[in-house]
């Protein structure tokens, strides 16, 4: 069981950034694929970002390609989602998976096993 716990949300005007981190419990950490997703009220869990295994590949989902950056560092069993140019419709909350597809190649919901419990981020106009 990888327990994922997220922090780093918060309030910001837009064109603002904010610095997301996601602390895991398990020391296998290192084998898992790492994604971002968001989830605003009404709509459905929307994919991110995801970081490989070993950190040498990521995907995007369009909308935050060049705004976002998604990083990770096994040995600290984190992974991070820097965030620039912030836009209201980045307003979600955010939460952090682990997947067992470790080359990050998917971003489908149903292939993170484990996920936390999010964290507010509120992008003003």
């Amino acid at each position: 069981q990888v327990q994922l716990v997220e922090s780093g949300g918060g309030l910001v005007q837009a064109g603002g950034s904010l610095k997301l981190s996601c602390a895991a419990s398990e020391r296998t950490f290192g084998t898992y694929a790492m994604g971002w997703f968001r989830q605003a009220p009404g709509k459905e869990r929307e994919f991110v970002a995801i970081i490989s295994w070993n950190g040498d590949r990521t995907s995007y989902t369009d909308s935050v390609k060049g705004r976002f950056t998604i990083s990770r560092d096994n040995a600290k069993k984190t992974v991070w989602l820097q965030m620039n140019s912030l836009k209201p419709e980045d307003t979600a909350v955010y939460l952090c998976a682990a997947s067992r597809f470790m080359s990050g190649t998917t971003s489908r919901v149903s292939d993170f096993k484990y996920w936390g419990q999010g964290t507010q981020v509120t992008v003003s106009s």
